[in-house]
This record gives structure tokens, sequence and C-alpha cells, in this order.
């Protein structure tokens, strides 16, 4: 994808001193090639003091990428999984190799997983199958799971349930729906992670369900390199952009920086054990 521009000012927004934030879902394998090193350098001069590389890319080596990614840097930590726009692809060979990937030292969750009836690139039988069979691998490693929605809240929430997710529980990553969704996973006990989209001018039944979401079960995410925050939309997005998405979902809760900050951190690391 070609974006505005691969640089970002210099001016980025700061947190107070001593403040860092975890960026629970990004995807470092995807248009970093070239400057990875400068990316992972300006997240952790922001106050990123980890970050959760999403496996699930597209191709399947995304998965090893996102592996060996965490596995070169301290505070990178990986997923592993099939994104449902590629769920028809999902073979019981896929599930094996995705189970041995799942052992890895530093992979923390399964993921991203789950349904998307906006696009539909794959049928949504199969879809439904996928997701299913990714909760199964998520209980059976003990691992949490990185789950995206789009259009698709009631038969998630059926999938969840008949699967018993709850058991592992998760995270609903970039979450776009409203308030009573929310309730609905968090009722599920799952984590709702905000990602840039929460900034935008269009999104204020977003902004109303972050009111609601308690705050031992809040976590913030870039989904780098899309969905750039306000006002940095159109550029491509990095993780020390979460620092813009923590600021403004502190001023829709009415609360510090300081202790949003660290209560998001606080449940990323609980939930992925980090």
């Amino acid at each position: 994808m070609a974006w505005k521009s691969l640089n970002l000012p210099l001016d980025l927004p700061t947190l107070p001193a001593g403040a860092t934030v975890i960026d629970s879902h990004c995807h470092l394998d995807m248009d970093f090639d070239a400057d990875r090193d400068a990316v992972l350098a300006r997240a952790r001069a922001a106050g990123v003091a980890a970050m959760v590389t999403i496996g699930a890319s597209g191709r399947f080596d995304a998965n090893r990428a996102a592996v060996a990614i965490a596995a070169a840097h301290a505070d990178v930590f990986a997923t592993v999984g099939v994104h449902p726009h590629e769920a028809a692809s999902v073979t019981d060979a896929t599930i094996v190799a995705l189970d041995a990937l799942a052992g890895e030292p530093k992979v923390v969750a399964i993921g991203e997983t789950g349904l998307d009836y906006h696009y539909e690139h794959s049928p949504r039988p199969a879809q439904r199958e996928a997701f299913a069979r990714f909760i199964d691998l998520a209980r059976r490693r003990q691992l949490p799971l990185s789950v995206h929605l789009r259009s698709a809240d009631d038969d998630a929430v059926a999938v969840l349930r008949g699967e018993q997710a709850s058991a592992v529980g998760g995270v609903i990553h970039c979450f776009s729906s409203d308030a009573a969704a929310a309730r609905r996973f968090l009722d599920l006990g799952f984590h709702i992670s905000f990602s840039g989209i929460v900034t935008f001018k269009s999104a204020e039944a977003l902004r109303e369900a972050a009111r609601l979401v308690p705050r031992d079960r809040l976590l913030i995410e870039t989904d780098a390199p899309f969905l750039a925050p306000i006002p940095f939309r159109g550029r491509r997005n990095e993780p020390a952009l979460v620092v813009t998405t923590a600021m403004l979902l502190a001023e829709v809760r009415s609360e510090p920086i300081a202790d949003l900050a660290a209560a998001t951190s606080d449940n990323a690391r609980r939930l992925f054990g980090l």
C-alpha cells in the first residue's frame, strides 16, 4: 500500500515522565522491512514498553516472520493464526503447523482469527469453522485469542460461547462496534482494544463504547501499518502512534493519561503473560 509519507514528524506526542504504554496489536512484518529498527527505536523513545506483532498478516509465512521478529527483540511478542479473510485456506496441515509455532517461547496468543462479513473474502461457513478451530487451538495451548470482527457480532458471540472461548479469554482487537456490542463481549470475559479509529470524527458511537469499558478490560493498539490516528491519518501507522490513541482515550474517559497508560499496560501484561 502506498502511504502519504513513510516519515513521521519529529514533534510526536509524548507521555508524562515515567509512563509507558503497550501496543497490543501491530503488524511489524508488513511495510517495515526498510526501516524496522528505526520504527522500533521511535516506539521506545515515545514510551512504548512492548509490542505484540500479529502473525496473521495474509500469507502463512507471516506467522514465521512475526515469530522471528519477536525472537530478535526483547520487547516484541508474537501471535500466530490465520486472518478470517484467508479462512477458506485453513486445512488440517495449517492447524498442525500453527500448533508447532504456538509453542515458541514468545508466542503469546492465537490470532488474529474471527469473522469478517464486511469484505467476506472467505465464505461465512468457512470463517465460522476456522474460528472454531482456532478457539480449540487456543484452549489446547492455553493461550488467549486475538479476535478480528467486522459486521459479524451475532455470529461471533455464538461461536465464542459455543466453543467455550471464555476458558482462555482474549481481546476483541480494533473494536469498531457500539456500546451494546462491547457489553456482549465483556460479558464473555473478553478485553476490548481501541485503535486509531477512536480518534476519527465519525466515531462518536465508538467513543461511547470506550467510556463504558471497565479499566481492567481496556487495551490500546495501532494495528500498524493501518489506521493511523488523527492527525496522522493517511500516513503509514507505526507503534509510536499508540500514544496518540492513548491520549484521546484518556480524554474521552476523563482519566489522567498516566493512569490510563498504566492500566492498559497492566492489562496487556496480564492477558498475554508478558
